[in-house]
């Protein structure tokens, strides 16, 4: 027993240069989160040394370099990148596999996908192979072996989603940079920024400059706590650094309701012409654009403009959700009229569930966010699955969480993870998962770090494994627990997982 225990407390604790075993055994290749498809483990082990070279052809030279960045820290190795190698290498290739094939010999490491997204999905199992002093910010004492063997692997769901709210509570470009790096490590794909809400508006846009001078300025937030907002030049930033790692940012404005900040910068948007109060607390469902006005039209319009500009992804999402103060035939009437704008600037039309009542939501995509466990689409040709009730990360893990609310559930780790998509509607029309994490109660990525993990990771085996097993993941996650230390990323360490 005390071996047992001295075992479990050395992954619990951060590794040292001291306390990097020499001779530590080569991590098992299905032991990774999210679980693979298929693992065949044989033949002998790939040992990285000062001589390995990174290769690859030019067309994946970004993931070439996020994967040397990624060793070089705790290696000390310079491992450079290179068009072609003879042997001791990690090398990239552009084949035919959907998702990836990663191959372990002696000689090499040999990771191949038919696209660079499947060529970093491997690069991100590689690191989880590797043993967790890799994540150390400073060389290491230990030897890089890798299992050998091979792993074939591609997604369940095209589509893997995290939302953070940035209305609630302004987190800074350099904060959602680092959410992005944590969660790119999981193979999640899609990042979807909730922009605007009742106590803030966090985007800069230049045909109604006042949106971010008023819904933008100090004090913004719930209790009054923050402000900011992101210019362009941030969100374009933003969009780049997620794009090198294989991260599609998806831009929401929630309308018509959840709009008081923007009615507090701009009372033309109410229907008598009168600004509201600023409203710092959070209650939901008051606020509702007019849906008569044409100024209302003219603000969605250019909203919607600005933005699609501005996003190289596919997908623009209006809301739509909670709009208790609109009337059914006027948020039917307000659909039926936006919904076409985001097609008109070349974006697919995105939002919460409420908006399947217009038939304009025709091809869009719903994001499912309600109890009940089931759902049909009316309108919409696909659907992202976040219901509150297991994916909703701003949710407490118990009672006593110092974060978080409780409106639809107490979320422990196993909640999150012991839910099918299937059994909320069938295959054809899912299009993925997604796990929000709104701010309400938020101050700081230490915050957003603590509500995410581990539950993050639990909803991205769901969409990316066709196999889950509750057993399996809380050994695979609680051996992961090092990493995370040595990423200076908070967590929850959850008594489900031990």
């Amino acid at each position: 027993m005390r071996i047992v225990a001295a075992a479990l407390l050395a992954l619990a604790l951060p590794l040292t240069s001291a306390q990097v075993p020499t001779e530590s055994p080569a991590i098992a290749l299905g032991s990774v989160v999210p679980a693979p498809l298929e693992v065949r483990q044989h033949g002998a082990a790939f040992r990285i040394t000062d001589r390995t070279v990174i290769e690859a052809p030019r067309s994946a030279r970004n993931v070439a370099d996020r994967l040397a960045e990624a060793l070089r820290p705790a290696t000390g190795y310079r491992l450079p990148v290179v068009g072609q190698a003879g042997s001791n290498k990690i090398s990239l290739r552009t084949d035919g596999s959907p998702g990836y094939r990663l191959t372990v010999t002696k000689s090499a490491i040999t990771i191949g996908a038919r696209e660079n997204a499947g060529l970093f999905a491997g690069v991100q199992t590689l690191r989880q192979l590797l043993p967790p002093a890799i994540d150390a910010a400073t060389p290491q004492r230990a030897k890089w072996v890798v299992s050998g063997g091979e792993i074939v692997d591609r997604p369940r769901f095209e589509y893997r989603g995290a939302m953070l709210d940035l209305a609630r509570h302004f987190h800074t470009p350099a904060e959602v940079k680092k959410y992005i790096d944590a969660i790119s490590r999981f193979k999640i794909n899609y990042l979807h920024l909730h922009l605007s809400d009742d106590q803030g508006w966090r985007i800069q846009i230049d045909s109604w400059p006042r949106l971010t001078a008023v819904g933008g300025a100090p004090g913004t937030g719930v209790d009054g706590a923050g402000g900011g907002f992101l210019t362009k030049a941030d969100y374009r930033d933003l969009v780049r650094y997620a794009a090198d790692r294989y991260v599609t940012i998806i831009p929401e404005i929630d309308m018509p309701g959840h709009v008081n900040a923007a009615q507090v910068a701009y009372p033309e948007l109410t229907c008598d012409g009168v600004a509201p109060p600023p409203r710092t607390d959070t209650e939901v469902g008051y606020s509702s654009l007019c849906i008569g006005k044409d100024v209302t039209y003219r603000f969605v319009e250019d909203v919607i403009r600005e933005l699609a500009a501005l996003t190289p992804g596919p997908y623009l999402h209006i809301g739509g959700d909670e709009a208790h103060a609109t009337t059914e035939a006027d948020y039917i009437a307000f659909q039926q009229r936006v919904l076409p704008l985001v097609a008109k600037y070349g974006k697919t039309p995105y939002g919460w569930n409420e908006i399947d009542q217009a038939p304009a939501a025709t091809g869009a995509v719903l994001q499912y966010w309600n109890l009940e466990p089931t759902f049909t689409p009316v309108h919409a040709s696909k659907v992202v699955l976040s219901p509150a009730n297991r994916a909703y990360l701003d949710m407490k893990y118990d009672p006593a969480t110092r974060l978080g609310l409780s409106w639809a559930a107490y979320i422990e780790v196993d909640d999150a993870y012991g839910w099918d998509p299937l059994s909320y509607t069938p295959e054809r029309n899912i299009l993925g998962v997604e796990a929000p994490l709104w701010s309400e109660t938020l101050r700081s990525i230490d915050d957003i770090e603590f509500m995410a993990f581990p539950r993050l990771a639990a909803i991205a085996e769901i969409g990316w494994s066709a196999r889950k097993d509750w057993e399996s993941f809380r050994t695979r996650i609680r051996e992961y627990y090092p990493r995370w230390e040595l990423q200076g990323v908070d967590f929850y360490r959850s008594p489900r997982i031990g």
